[in-house]
């Protein structure tokens, strides 16, 4: 069994909390943080499961500084 690291973004959508992994656009929802997370990790066994590879896309991921008016 291989351990994969994904950058995860956490937000508040309405009264949810909403998880994204990036590298993969695999998101889950929780009424907490914690829960959303927990909830991320298991989508993303399943999607593993399915998507059996050892060489996942690693996507950029930077930051872009934008001026507003």
């Amino acid at each position: 069994m291989s351990t994969h690291t994904y950058t995860v973004v956490v937000q508040r959508e309405d009264d949810q909390y909403v998880a994204l992994a990036l590298e993969v656009d695999v998101a889950s929802q929780g009424d907490t943080p914690e829960d959303a997370l927990a909830n991320l990790r298991e989508a993303l066994e399943l999607y593993l499961e399915d998507n059996q590879t050892s060489a996942l896309p690693h996507p950029w991921i930077t930051s872009l500084d934008v001026a507003a008016a």
